[in-house]
């Protein structure tokens, strides 16, 4: 039995190594200038805090004079009523502008590092039309476009690249755009 225990936990650990063995990567470049705008949310990972959108989700990214960026999230709920979040993003790598940080609590508590969390662009078309955000621990994962729906074989193509990265992509769930 003991035998057992000690292959299992191997052929476990082998598994998982070799699962996050492939690290999450940015992409090299962004262009803030022409990145901030509109973008619809064409997939996600479920999550906590967006549990109440059942539809026609969108974030507006507003770059500000002080070089972070405003963020507005909007979804429309069951009930019909349009939920909004706001929002500010900062960039964590000025070498790629590809990792940034962002927080929807108050301004007062900005200081507090762990209001911050990580929001790296780690698939961008070369037109800047569709992106995909995620981070490290593969727990959070967003596909965005500039347009509410996008051709199939291009969702596949950009899933395809972030399943590359180790994300699960089955998780992935289409969001309804009216």
């Amino acid at each position: 039995m003991k035998k057992l225990f000690i292959l299992a936990a191997l052929v476990c650990g082998s598994f998982s190594s070799h699962v996050w063995a492939q690290e999450v990567r940015p992409v090299a470049q962004v262009d803030l200038a022409r990145y901030v705008g509109k973008w619809y949310e064409i997939a996600r990972f479920p999550n906590g805090f967006q549990k109440g959108c059942v539809a026609n989700v969108s974030a507006q990214y507003n770059k500000r004079e002080d070089g972070e960026i405003d963020v507005i999230n909007r979804c429309r709920e069951a009930d019909g009523k349009q939920e909004e979040a706001i929002g500010r993003a900062r960039v964590a790598d000025t070498v790629s502008n590809a990792k940034l940080k962002v927080r929807f609590a108050p301004d007062w508590l900005s200081w507090l590092s762990f209001v911050w969390a990580d929001y790296w662009i780690i698939d961008l078309a070369p037109d800047y039309s569709i992106a995909a955000v995620g981070e490290a621990s593969r727990e959070y994962l967003w596909i965005l476009a500039r347009t509410p729906t996008i051709p199939t074989s291009e969702y596949e193509a950009v899933v395809n690249r972030i399943t590359a990265q180790g994300f699960d992509t089955s998780k992935l769930v289409k969001t309804r755009q009216d």
